[in-house]
């Protein structure tokens, strides 16, 4: 399965320039622990960025830094790490494992942004797929069961 169908489509963003205070009521807002930042090339969005709320915690709470003196891209994590949305589950998986991250932009052939994956997305679907074996194995005994009698 392309990771693309299991991303979310909803993502939420800011710009470079946004307010640490935005991008916090934006999380809180939507339920998030994470935004997105993007740049606007070629008439879409590119992913640049990310800002978590532990984020915000570490680099502005716990420092005791003005919340109108720096922005969004003052404190946003630059190294990211995105995923195409042609990329598989496992091959996704070992991406996030292997650069230690919970949260990745996925991204279309352009770079345009597409979606956000989440570990718990992933935790997700493989929960329904251990169901679903469970259920075979199950069935299996049940039917054993039956021929016995």
């Amino acid at each position: 399965m392309p990771i693309g169908e299991l991303c979310s489509r909803e993502v939420v963003f800011v710009r470079r320039e946004d307010s640490i205070r935005e991008a916090a009521q934006l999380m809180r807002q939507h339920h998030v622990g994470d935004v997105l930042v993007v740049d606007e090339k070629d008439a879409q969005r590119v992913p640049v960025g990310i800002v978590t709320d532990r984020d915000i915690v570490v680099e502005v709470v716990a420092k005791n830094v003005d919340l109108d003196v720096v922005t969004v891209g003052d404190i946003m994590s630059f190294q990211l790490v995105s995923a195409r949305d042609t990329d598989g589950v496992y091959e996704t998986i070992q991406l996030m494992r292997i650069k230690g991250v919970r949260r990745l932009p996925i991204v279309n052939a352009r770079g345009g942004l597409v979606g956000i994956l989440a570990l718990d997305d992933i935790i997700e679907l493989l929960a329904e797929e251990l169901s679903a074996l469970a259920k075979v194995i199950a069935r299996e005994q049940a039917q054993e069961k039956k021929k016995k009698v």
